[in-house]
């Protein structure tokens, strides 16, 4: 992959970044105190919850990493069958699948109410698969600095690598765009909540639809790129 193919990837991930901001706001504000893209923040309140902590939910968070880790098990097979062939037919299906589950919360969503019981878990799990799906994606990708769903290793690399410590800033741009982008996607997701639960996660969709579009071009031009030189 050329650098240039690279740097579009990227890009792509960085959207995913504000898919995931998105899908934060919703989980946690609107879904019960319960994280389904942060597996991290999921577990303590999981345990906070176990410990009789106020306003939180065993089953959610409980059903929330149960849902994770069944997606993460499918992105993990789908990686298995298509990576062996074209990177673009690969990543574009997992953010496709991704887009598809989000789009279906959506539709969840505006069927019921935010205090229906069965459409709260409905966009729990269908969330929660979305984002195993694509986790298991992007750590097999492994483009370093975009794991697109967690920021505690991009925020101790931008500051363990900054001049103040003595580095030399690698990949200063692409840690900094990440943490920007997941806070301007949770910032929009906290305000689009407030009128529909439905709204973000559409966006959310949207956002990852054309995610998958964008790295099945970028990702074709790559693949082909050898075969064109020969």
């Amino acid at each position: 992959m050329t650098q240039q193919h690279e740097s579009r990837l990227a890009r792509a991930l960085l959207g995913q970044t504000v898919a995931t901001g998105l899908i934060d706001a919703v989980s946690y504000l609107a879904l019960g105190h319960v994280f389904t893209a942060n597996m991290t923040g999921n577990v303590v309140f999981l345990a906070f919850a176990v410990a009789g902590a106020p306003g939180l939910s065993i089953p959610r968070s409980a059903v929330s990493l149960g849902a994770f880790l069944v997606g993460a098990v499918a992105g993990g097979r789908l990686a298995a069958r298509l990576a062996p062939g074209p990177l673009h037919r690969w990543i574009a299906t997992a953010f496709a699948t991704e887009a598809v589950l989000l789009l279906f919360a959506a539709l969840l969503a505006a069927a019921g109410t935010r205090e229906a019981l069965l459409a709260v878990y409905g966009v729990i799990v269908l969330t929660a698969l979305a984002m195993g799906v694509r986790n298991a994606t992007v750590r097999k990708i492994a483009l370093p600095d975009l794991t697109t769903t967690v920021l505690t290793l991009t925020l101790t690399g931008l500051a363990a690598d900054s001049a103040l410590a003595g580095g030399t800033n690698p990949r200063a741009w692409r840690r900094g765009a990440s943490v920007l982008t997941m806070f301007l996607g949770a910032a929009a997701g906290a305000l689009l909540v407030r009128h529909s639960l439905a709204l973000p996660l559409v966006v959310s969709g949207v956002v990852s639809s054309s995610c998958a579009i964008a790295v099945a071009l970028t990702l074709r031009e790559a693949d082909a790129a050898p075969s064109t030189r020969a």
